[in-house]
């Protein structure tokens, strides 16, 4: 079904509207929230980390993403106390894009506090890419499902918000199939990631 959700009616919400409404549904809840990526770039403009690394800085990339790491263990504790997990497959082709070289650090650094992120390749996923690709997704618990938009490079402009409960419960249950499937972050990134040079931008 991940595949077909483009073709299901939702509300769409421009990237103010999608965050605003993303802290409302998320507010005191309890349980998952699940989040697929399938795009090898994405544009993170407001990320001082991407642009070090947009701009070929990659040690100084890799030092700003590290003094993220308070604000991240603060979240996570924050999360644990609020009974909340949130768990993310990346799925990832090889050879790695540059962008996504990028990101498993940035991901790994979540695994490394407490986030849970599971590294599936395409090629495991291609037997659900029947219609289409895979979307970008984030499913709040049983509340709702977000198809996060993007611009034609890939920059966010906002979600299709998607209320439909057995949608929301059957893109859950693939989702966490697909999860189980994958491989944890940290074994991904030490087997590899940590042996690559820096990418080239």
């Amino acid at each position: 079904m991940l595949d077909r959700i483009s073709a299901l009616p939702g509300v769409t919400l421009d990237h103010a509207a999608y965050h605003e409404d993303f802290a409302r549904q998320t507010k005191d809840l309890r349980g998952v929230i699940w989040k697929l990526e399938r795009s090898q770039v994405f544009q993170e403009l407001n990320d001082p980390s991407w642009q070090a690394f947009v701009d070929g800085d990659w040690r100084r990339s890799l030092d700003l993403l590290e003094e993220d790491r308070d604000a991240v263990r603060t979240e996570a504790r924050h999360n644990r106390r609020q009974g909340l997990r949130i768990r993310r497959v990346r799925v990832v082709e090889r050879p790695l894009t540059p962008y996504v070289q990028w990101e498993l650090y940035a991901l790994r650094m979540l695994a490394e506090e407490g986030f849970e992120v599971s590294v599936l390749h395409s090629d495991e996923v291609a037997d659900l890419e029947i219609h289409d690709r895979l979307p970008e997704l984030v499913v709040i618990g049983r509340r709702v499902l977000y198809e996060v938009q993007y611009s034609g490079d890939w920059t966010p402009c906002g979600a299709r918000s998607i209320g439909d409960p057995q949608v929301i419960h059957t893109a859950s249950s693939e989702i966490s199939r697909l999860f189980d499937r994958g491989e944890p972050l940290l074994d991904f990134f030490g087997r590899e990631v940590a042996p690559l040079p820096a990418p080239a931008v």
